[in-house]
């Protein structure tokens, strides 16, 4: 445990602080911080200022808060620790009989609704039944509904114009005509799963390579890994035909076939690993129809492409015919946002992450956090956008996290007498749910409200996600389409045809979006107009 702790003043009590709480060197406002009632005991408080005008506590040495957080750090949910506070504070405690005025439960801390933030005690009162006073509530209601407001202010904007997640082909305004049809992807990525999405009504995938293993078993693809999230969701996002949500989050090439190839387990995936993937691509292109491949992985470190290994490949790769798309990494708010081999190779299609907030209107788009050049060797990375947050992926099925959307979603649809029977019913699978079951209703309700933000639910199948491992194979799909308009196209001619078709972001800095945002039926237009002349 860190010696030190800091924390935002939430607000001030009578007999002591409102605090938000997190251990060096997390930052606030993370899943990590949390809220606590410090009763005032003469410990050392150091306050300072921060850049963003919080006054902020620091605790050096404080046995309770080390207590407290090693709760909190070792837990999956946010621990109220009240008796423990009172345990080891010399401070008068209230009456033992004092009751939250919102939930009911008993308790030794209140905090008097006057004390906390207007517009946190706005939301309270909201939620508070009609017919009852409230003047004071309890820690555990202070730390929901700061939950609570804190996912509303963070999905405020992405859900003003619509109350749902839009597929990326709507975004984008692909050509429905184009599904990728005839076109096959290889992806290279950790691992995989053999999605509903990817496999029904027809398997699509060709074949399944580990460069792990000497063997290509298809079944493996059915086994539940680690490893699998990233691949499955990095593909389903390309080729998905939204199988699980009756069409409506299909990738804009629905209709390609695919071939995995394995080449990481967790972690960092080495850059040898990649290389390896891709000269086996190179070796097979030909046996499965190969034209396109996605890598949303990056390397070790930055080199010229002169004399980096894997770049030489991919150049290789690509005059051999083959198209290689790959994500410039999410390095963009770090020094120097150095972009890594392979997508600092000249011959690859190098793709940034777009900001869209989750919305039709153009005038709202902005850039993610991507990587960006000049590379080292001067090039600019990346060479175009696409969506790199608020993107629909599939989650994993038989997994934890796949049993707690289950359950956020048939909460969030059924009707208020049937919450605490389904609670029961799926009792485990979410201990924050499990204690809140005996809570009033408008309670459990906000509750189920942030389990579905801060989890990025959007149903029982599918989750947002971000990153330009995602942006990436959005455009390899892109070409998909474009290739199946006119199969004859180079991979310069693709590349070309994506840079003159792309949309500039106003008031983004080239540097950062290349060329600009990525579009679909423009690119295919362009590529069908081609057709005649090849």
């Amino acid at each position: 445990m860190p010696a030190d702790f800091h924390a935002s003043v939430f607000a001030r009590a009578e007999k002591g602080l409102l605090l938000r709480v997190a251990p060096l060197p997390s930052i606030l406002n993370t899943p990590r911080s949390t809220c606590f009632f410090i009763p005032y005991t003469g410990r050392r408080l150091s306050t300072t200022s921060n850049r963003n005008a919080h006054e902020t506590v620091s605790f050096h040495g404080s046995p309770v808060l080390e207590e407290l957080m090693s709760s909190v750090l070792n837990r999956s949910t946010t621990a109220m620790a009240e008796s423990l506070i009172s345990s080891k504070a010399a401070t008068p405690a209230q009456p033992p009989h004092s009751a939250c005025q919102l939930c009911g439960r008993a308790c030794e801390h209140l905090i008097a609704l006057g004390e906390l933030p207007p517009e946190l005690g706005d939301i309270i009162k909201a939620n508070a039944p009609p017919a009852r006073p409230l003047e004071d509530i309890c820690l555990q209601c202070v730390e929901l509904f700061r939950r609570a407001k804190a996912q509303t202010d963070a999905h405020a904007a992405i859900f003003a114009q619509t109350n749902q997640v839009l597929p990326t082909p709507l975004r984008l305004s692909a050509d429905q005509r184009f599904t990728g049809r005839d076109v096959t992807i290889a992806f290279l990525d950790s691992g995989f799963y053999a999605h509903p999405d990817l496999t029904k009504p027809s398997n699509r995938i060709l074949a399944y390579k580990s460069i792990f293993s000497a063997g290509d078993d298809l079944s493996s693809l059915e086994n539940i890994d680690v490893s699998s999230w990233h691949g499955m969701m990095t593909s389903v996002v390309a080729a998905g035909n939204g199988y699980l949500s009756e069409g409506f989050y299909r990738g804009i090439a629905p209709s390609s076939q695919l071939v995995l190839v394995k080449i990481g387990r967790t972690g960092h995936i080495p850059e040898g690993n990649i290389q390896r993937g891709l000269e086996w691509v190179l070796e097979h292109r030909e046996q499965y129809g190969i034209r396109i491949v996605n890598i949303s992985a990056g390397g070790d470190f930055e080199q010229s492409y002169l004399l980096n290994p894997l770049c030489q490949v991919v150049e290789e790769v690509v005059r051999h015919g083959l198209i290689v798309v790959c994500a410039v990494g999410n390095a963009g708010m770090t020094p120097g946002h150095v972009v890594l081999p392979p997508a600092s190779a000249p011959a690859a299609i190098s793709v940034g992450g777009l900001d869209d907030q989750n919305s039709l209107d153009r005038a709202r788009r902005g850039m993610y956090r991507s990587s960006y050049g000049p590379t080292i060797d001067g090039l600019q990375k990346p060479e175009i956008i696409a969506p790199g947050i608020w993107v629909a992926a599939p989650i994993l099925p038989h997994t934890p996290t796949a049993a707690e959307a289950h359950l956020y979603s048939e909460l969030n649809a059924a009707t208020d007498d049937k919450l605490r029977g389904i609670i029961e019913y799926h009792q485990g699978t979410d201990k924050d749910l499990d204690e809140a079951r005996d809570l009033p209703v408008p309670l459990i309700r906000q509750l189920i409200t942030i389990k579905l933000r801060e989890g990025n639910v959007i149903n029982q199948h599918y989750k947002l996600v971000d990153g330009t491992s995602f942006a990436s194979p959005i455009v390899a799909s892109t070409v998909a389409c474009m290739l199946e308009a006119n199969s004859r196209l180079s991979p310069q001619q693709v590349k070309r045809i994506l840079i003159e078709t792309a949309e500039r972001v106003p008031g983004v800095e080239i540097e950062r979006q290349g060329w600009g945002v990525v579009a679909p039926q423009r690119a295919v237009e362009q590529a069908l107009s081609l057709r005649s002349s090849l």
